[in-house]
């Protein structure tokens, strides 16, 4: 059984709203708390979610969710430590995964073979779901572990894939389904460093040989991603921190080739009212589809920043900053489809505290994010009104749970979320005391040697 402590400090802890896209757009999925809420964009209508893998839905917060390159498998994780894997075709759970550690990060290989789950204790696991038929429910898998982040919690997983017979497994978790070509997975953890792994060719047994490290944040990296073109079909890495800034980087070699200072290049008005802090962590990244822009959610920012890449010169800059007039929409996750130009976000979390709303949820729309040209982002992008966003108020009231959110309640929220999440992005510090206390009232499964 878990001390009283641990429960009350986990009661107190904030879990971000997240939002997924379909990599054709045909539904969206948002997450807040252990509510699981999906749209189908294609008939108009929520979804109803089918639970009959002989568990429940989620009893406690989700912290990752992630569909697969193809679209066919969904996977939702969290701090119930279960994984569940579910078929986009009927919205049936059909396998659930046990972990012995609260979950924080998901992915789906491209061809639907595995399903990769990190868990708190900084170890990657793998479950083969191989032959898994959307119809059915499959029998419940065991995990195996595949590498471990010594005593870290593992942030981000990101994508990078190793051709083999055609086939392109996408180790990490990022929200673009791009596939580099690539011998490599990258993870990241609190502990300021990006891990580099070859993949294996059996992943069940383990992933041991280590490429490169790519050194240079100074606080915890919060998101990945890749950048990839025609030109540069390999990729670049892009990585997000607590420090400020989005770095780009050589995965081969684990170099690093620029650094963009948020704060210093999005220039002062950007963070108008955020003096006292510190610093603005980069809280999200997402890559544009068919163009060098990655679209970055900063700590306390409302709106985004739009960045290009410049692979030739192997450059980071400022493109655009998008603000989002009206109401305090401080984005928790971005998400967007290979088919669509359109970047979607939401704000919002669970456990806000006494509020009259303490689980909240907002979703906006940004269009015109093609880039067609090197000054198109100057002519764009757009922030769709509510009745402009696909799906429109039937939507709305899915995802946000209602259509409409009163603005006072709504600016109440939003303060409470940028404590809260500035709270949630520092690294705990725990005395020695502590520290055995929490040991001994941990309920983390004991293996028999």
């Amino acid at each position: 059984m878990e001390d009283t402590y641990e429960e009350t400090n986990k009661d107190t802890e904030v879990a971000p709203a997240l939002i997924a896209v379909h990599p054709t757009q045909s539904s969206v999925a948002l997450a807040i708390g252990s509510d699981l809420r999906v749209f189908n964009l294609i008939g108009g209508c929520a979804v109803s979610l089918v639970e009959n893998s002989g568990g429940s839905l989620h009893k406690d917060s989700i912290r990752a969710i992630r569909y697969g390159a193809s679209g066919k498998l969904f996977v939702s994780a969290g701090d119930d430590k279960l994984v569940k894997i579910w078929s986009t075709e009927s919205w049936r759970c059909i396998s659930t995964v046990c972990s012995e550690k609260r979950v924080t990060a998901v992915a789906i290989s491209n061809d639907g073979s595995y399903v990769c789950f990190a868990d708190k204790f900084g170890v990657v696991w793998v479950v083969d779901v191989e032959g898994f038929d959307g119809n059915q429910v499959s029998a419940n898998k065991k995990a195996a572990p595949m590498l471990s982040h010594y005593c870290s919690i593992i942030t981000s997983l990101v994508k990078i894939v190793r051709e083999r017979e055609r086939e392109m497994l996408i180790i990490v978790v990022i929200l673009q389904e791009f596939s580099p070509d690539g011998r490599f997975f990258v993870s990241a953890d609190r502990d300021f460093k990006i891990r580099v792994n070859v993949f294996p060719k059996k992943p069940l047994d383990g992933a041991h040989e280590i490429q490169s490290f790519a050194l240079g944040h100074t606080e915890f990296v919060s998101c990945l991603a890749f950048v990839c073109t025609q030109e540069f079909p390999q990729g670049f890495l892009v990585s997000g921190s607590g420090d400020s800034t989005v770095r780009l980087w050589d995965i081969s070699s684990g170099s690093l080739l620029d650094t963009c200072d948020i704060r210093e290049k999005a220039g002062p008005l950007e963070f108008k009212g955020l003096e006292e802090e510190c610093c603005a962590a980069v809280t999200d990244l997402c890559t544009i589809p068919d163009s060098t822009l990655v679209a970055v959610a900063v700590q306390s920012l409302q709106g985004i920043i739009l960045l290009r890449c410049d692979l030739s010169a192997q450059t980071l800059n400022v493109a655009k900053v998008v603000s989002i007039k009206g109401d305090t929409f401080i984005p928790t996750s971005l998400a967007t489809s290979v088919s669509s130009g359109l970047l979607w976000m939401v704000t919002g979390a669970s456990n806000l505290g006494d509020l009259e709303s303490p689980s909240l949820a907002r979703v906006r729309v940004i269009s015109d994010l093609k880039e067609t040209s090197s000054d198109v982002v100057q002519q764009g992008p757009t922030v769709l009104e509510d009745d402009e966003i696909p799906g429109g108020e039937k939507l709305l009231e899915k995802l946000q749970g209602r259509v409409s959110i009163d603005e006072k309640v709504f600016s109440t929220a939003a303060e409470a979320l940028k404590t809260s999440m500035s709270k949630l992005l520092i690294k705990k510090q725990y005395s020695t005391e502590r520290r055995e206390f929490r040991k001994r009232g941990r309920n983390d499964k004991k293996l028999k040697q």
